[in-house]
C-alpha cells in the first residue's frame, strides 16, 4: 500500500516524516549501510525530542534507508581517540543518549528492521519496544572484533530479552543471526517478506492507537522500572504526579495557593466507591 508521509523537518542524515498518528525517523547514509555519526545521531535526537512534544505523534518509527541496512552502528571513518568525532573536533558517544531518549520517551517505538543490524545499530533495536524485521534483516555484535563495545542497554536490555547465556555468545562471539533466529531467541516480535514489512509495522501501530496512550505510557514506565534502577523509577513517579495533578484533590491544593487559604482536601473514606 502506497501511503503518503509528510515530511516533519529536513534534515542531512535522516528523513523525518509523518502518517496519521506516527512518527517515522530514518537513518538516511545507505551508502556506508546507515552507520551513524555524531551529527546523525544529533539529528535523531532532535527528531525524539518533537516526538515527545508532539500529541498528534502516538507512535514513532525508526528505520534506515534504502533495502539494506537498518543501521550497521557508528561510522569506523570518523572514529577516533575517545569516540566519534563531530564537526568540532570532539569525540562523542551521544548515541547512548539516543537511547535513554528512546527508553522514556511515553510513547511506543517500533524498529522497523529492514537488513542489517549489526553493533551500534543493533544495539538501537534492542532498546526499542517492538522490533518488526524483514526476512532479509542480520542481526550481531561487532564490538570485541573491531575494538568496542556496550555494556549498558545493549548488554543489561539485550541478557533481558534473551537470557543472559545467549546475550553472552552474541558478544563474545560476534556472530551474525538469521532474521528467523532473532525471532527464535525473542530478540523480534515478528518477520514478514521486505515487501510487506511496512504495512505490518503501520498495523502494529495503529492497533496501539486504539488503545489508551495513558495505559501504554504507565505500563511502559513500569516495564523499564525495574531494569532501569533510580532513573527507571523516577520516569514512573513522573507519571504518576502527572496522574495525582488530574485529581480534585491536587487541584484543589493548587487553588488553595493562589487564593492565599488554607486547603480543604476530602478524603474519600467509602470503601465501596474508591
Amino acid at each position: 500500500m502506497e501511503r503518503r508521509w509528510e515530511p516533519i523537518k529536513e534534515y542531512s542524515d535522516i528523513l523525518f516524516d509523518f502518517f496519521e498518528g506516527i512518527a517515522r525517523i530514518t537513518i538516511n547514509r545507505p551508502q556506508v549501510r546507515n552507520a551513524f555519526t555524531p551529527v546523525t545521531v544529533a539529528q535523531m535526537s532532535e527528531a525524539l525530542t518533537i516526538c515527545r512534544q508532539r500529541n498528534d505523534i502516538r507512535v514513532v518509527v525508526l528505520t534506515g534507508a534504502g533495502d539494506k541496512a537498518f543501521c550497521s552502528g557508528g561510522d569506523m571513518h570518523v572514529k577516533g581517540i575517545g569516540g566519534y568525532i563531530d564537526p568540532t573536533g570532539v569525540p562523542r558517544l551521544n548515541v547512548l543518549d539516543v537511547q535513554k531518549q528512546i527508553r522514556s520517551l511515553p510513547k511506543p517505538v517500533i524498529a522497523m528492521v529492514n537488513g542489517f543490524a549489526i553493533g551500534g545499530g543493533h544495539v538501537l533495536q534492542v532498546v526499542c519496544d517492538l522490533s518488526i524485521a524483514s526476512e532479509n534483516a542480520i542481526f550481531g555484535q561487532t564490538g570485541p572484533r573491531v575494538g568496542s563495545f556496550d555494556a549498558g542497554f545493549g548488554a543489561s536490555y539485550l541478557a533481558r530479552c534473551v537470557g543472559q547465556k545467549k546475550a553472552r555468545e552474541i558478544w563474545f562471539m560476534c556472530r551474525k543471526y538469521s532474521a528467523q533466529e532473532a525471532l527464535e531467541m525473542g530478540l523480534v516480535n515478528k518477520v514478514v517478506p521486505f515487501d510487506k514489512l511496512e504495512d505490518e509495522v503501520v498495523d502494529w501501530a495503529k492497533t496501539m492507537m486504539q488503545h489508551s496512550a495513558l495505559a501504554i505510557r504507565m505500563i511502559k514506565a513500569g516495564l523499564n522500572a525495574e531494569l532501569d534502577g533510580q532513573a527507571g523509577i523516577q520516569e514512573l513517579a513522573g507519571d504518576c504526579t502527572m496522574l495525582y495533578y488530574m485529581t480534585d484533590e491536587a487541584q484543589e491544593g493548587g487553588r488553595a495557593f493562589l487564593e492565599k487559604r488554607a486547603p480543604q482536601f476530602k478524603f474519600n473514606t467509602d470503601p465501596s466507591n474508591p
